[in-house]
């Protein structure tokens, strides 16, 4: 008889998978920048938690408050506080440990009182020509409406401006959207020392020349602030707005978000860390005091100085050979199916088959949609000429991907003025599918090629994303991504999908039947097994099914890199399940199901994770995958990431983040591995292009 099913909570195994982000930062076999970096995403990661999670439990508290249930939430919300309170120590620990070793590396980051005169001087020049203009206060009176401009996520020196017995505060906001945030100063030719200086303590350095023009002052004091606001907001469907008005009136809805969060200088003056809270309006339990420098999430742009050594050494993108052996790149992909994996494989692949696209005279419409696209995307270029071109060229635009919002709008506007038919997602159904359409005119014959995958089409994530592409030609697969495109344009016709898991439409059912098949053959004495990666596993409905075909016998193994809401190894309920998560320099973004099946394993890549807005409110796609060839490399790639032993750490009730135990083995560091499969496949090729060239002559 099963138990009754238990779940980790969303915000502690969120909580947990930043905690291995910051043991990234901790290992001494990382090189020294790569571990500042590490701090620097571990920061920003925090940062997007209170945006979301934490405003949704903060807002379940609220609702649960007037129905006077709030045990459950304040005791959740007591474990998130004393779980960030501890990373938090960690992380300053962690920070003077690295401040530490980057001094003994020659690369020092200088406060305002440790310039040298030259470089005061320096400073002040710097001050004059880069940053004076971008410089205006704000002065904290009965009249300021803090909440209402107050960036958020940007930091802000909170100005106390002395003069004997009157005391004046205000704001200065640090544009680090405008300067980088460090600042290389110039040194003394006879030492190799490197010094770097934030931008804050230029401006604190600077205040004087700042106020100077209309206060007096003996003395002037900067304290750094900053907020961070919920990021979700209320979005109102008029039936005569547009979506573009819609979205944009939501994005302001964002700006003046109630704060979540209030981070302060712990030094700073009594009188004036009031002042901020009553004007902010900001609970005391969510004020939280810091160090010097409450928002290092820069840190992942710290920047590449000192010696070759300190940062991860680089792997040059491997070039698909077989793209070289064709005259185009539908050539190629009509003889047989490609499988990109990024960034192993350069994204430069999937950006020239779009400029072939855009002025093949062969080549009638292109249809893609886009969810996340670099700021200066190749991609939005290549559809912009097709439509110059004369090509009938559709792209879907989500307007409502998460702090991608005003990018999109921007792109949207500059689509649909240029001609292309520029498609919104529809009501409370974003579209997270990574898809284009490209159809060609071939022997008189319309030839369908079609991209599924499990990343955006963005050039600068992919270089540091492991995302799968499969790119096919297959008559049955992209009548089915046609299907979808029809889908997204009128999304309440019926529509049916063999091939694809397409959600809403078919993909709980489909899994549940594959997981249910995986059952039955369990019980039959059957091979059976289910073998999934995903960023997020937290759907009760698909884990009740995972802990039914873990009591059957399923055995299941399971690569999860962030939220995990599922606990292995439970007796009676989860002994055939096994999870790890692996952190290292790229970040894992690949989703993969694969069922046993008897022996047949069957194979999907996906954009979906296993989460309920994934399955019930988005609409997502995975494809099932025929070529032998292709599903042999992922089921490869699978197994190698299965058997990490350095970068991968086990996932347990505990959340402890143990490593997973080297057992007189070799050392298997995966995303290495897995560079070096790759690479051999396309020697692979190579040596083949070479006997088929010589049996020819």
């Amino acid at each position: 008889m099963i138990q009754e099913h238990i779940y980790l909570k969303n915000e502690l195994s969120w909580l947990a998978f930043n905690e291995r982000v910051l043991q990234e930062a901790a290992d001494k076999s990382n090189p020294l920048i790569e571990r500042v970096r590490f701090l620097g995403i571990y920061a920003n990661n925090l940062d997007e938690f209170y945006k979301v999670q934490f405003a949704n439990l903060k807002r379940t508290m609220l609702i649960e408050q007037e129905q006077k249930k709030t045990a459950n939430t304040n005791h959740l919300l007591r474990q998130v506080y004393q779980k960030v309170v501890q990373a938090e120590l960690q992380f300053d620990t962690l920070y003077n440990e690295l401040l530490l070793e980057m001094a003994r590396n020659q690369i020092f980051l200088v406060n305002e009182r440790q310039l040298t005169s030259y470089q005061e001087e320096w400073i002040k020049h710097y001050f004059e020509k880069n940053l004076r203009q971008y410089i205006t206060p704000i002065l904290l009176d009965s009249y300021s409406e803090l909440i209402q401009f107050l960036k958020d996520d940007h930091s802000y020196l909170a100005v106390e401006i002395i003069n004997h017995h009157c005391i004046k505060y205000a704001l200065l906001e640090i544009p680090t959207d405008k300067v980088s945030r460090f600042v290389l100063l110039p040194s003394n030719v006879s030492t190799k020392n490197k010094s770097i200086i934030l931008l804050d303590n230029i401006l604190r350095f600077c205040l004087q020349d700042i106020f100077k023009v209309f206060f007096d002052s003996n003395s002037l004091n900067g304290y750094s602030i900053k907020i961070t606001r919920d990021a979700e907001y209320d979005i109102t469907y008029e039936l005569d707005a547009s979506m573009l008005d819609v979205m944009s009136l939501g994005l302001k809805q964002r700006l003046t978000a109630e704060p979540v969060r209030f981070i302060y200088q712990k030094d700073i003056p009594k009188a004036l860390i009031e002042l901020l809270m009553q004007k902010l309006k900001i609970a005391e339990q969510d004020a939280v005091p810091s160090g010097r420098y409450p928002n290092l999430k820069d840190l992942m742009h710290f920047p590449c100085i000192g010696r070759s050594n300190l940062l991860n050494k680089a792997i040059p993108s491997l070039f698909y050979k077989r793209f070289s052996q064709h005259r185009n790149a539908f050539d190629t992909i009509r003889e047989k199916d490609v499988l990109l994996y990024y960034p192993y494989y350069s994204f430069e692949h999937v950006l020239e088959i779009m400029r072939q696209a855009s002025f093949d005279p062969d080549v009638t419409a292109i249809r893609i949609n886009i969810y996340r696209v670099a700021k200066d995307s190749r991609i939005i270029n290549s559809m912009i000429n097709a439509a110059n071109n004369g090509k009938k060229v559709t792209v879907v635009v989500e307007l409502q991907a998460r702090f991608d919002e005003e990018a999109n709008l921007h792109w949207a506007k500059q689509l649909t003025e240029s001609g292309v038919k520029v498609i919104f997602s529809p009501p409370r159904l974003k579209i997270h599918a990574k898809l284009f359409l490209i159809d060609r005119r071939e022997n008189d014959q319309i030839i369908r090629y079609a991209h599924i995958g499990s990343g955006n089409f963005n050039e600068k994530t992919a270089r540091i994303y492991t995302d799968f592409s499969l790119l096919t030609a297959d008559k049955e697969i992209t009548n089915e991504v046609r299907r979808v495109f029809n889908f997204i344009e009128e999304p309440y016709k019926p529509v049916t999908f063999s091939h694809l898991l397409v959600s809403p439409q078919n993909t709980r059912v489909r899994l549940n039947q594959f997981i249910q098949r995986e059952i039955e053959h369990a019980k039959a004495g059957l091979p059976a097994g289910i073998y999934l990666k995903l960023n997020n596993l937290t759907d009760k409905q698909l884990i009740d099914r995972l802990y039914q075909a873990s009591c059957a016998g399923v055995k299941i193994r399971l690569i999860i890199r962030g939220i995990c809401t599922l606990i292995p190894n439970v007796p009676n309920m989860s002994d055939n399940i096994y999870i790890t998560s692996i952190v290292d320099s790229f970040l894992e973004h690949a989703r993969v199901y694969i069922f046993e099946n008897n022996g047949q394993k069957e194979t999907y890549i996906s954009s979906a994770d296993w989460m309920p807005r994934n399955i019930n409110n988005r609409i997502e796609v995975a494809v099932k995958i025929f070529s032998g060839e292709v599903k042999n490399t992922i089921l490869d790639i699978f197994d190698i990431q299965a058997r990490d032993n350095v970068k991968a750490r086990i996932i347990n009730k505990e959340l402890n983040n143990q490593y997973v135990q080297r057992r007189n083995g070799k050392k298997i560091r995966s995303q290495l591995a897995i560079y070096e499969y790759l690479k051999q496949l396309e020697n692979k090729v190579s040596v083949q292009k070479r006997v088929t060239n010589s049996d020819t002559n």
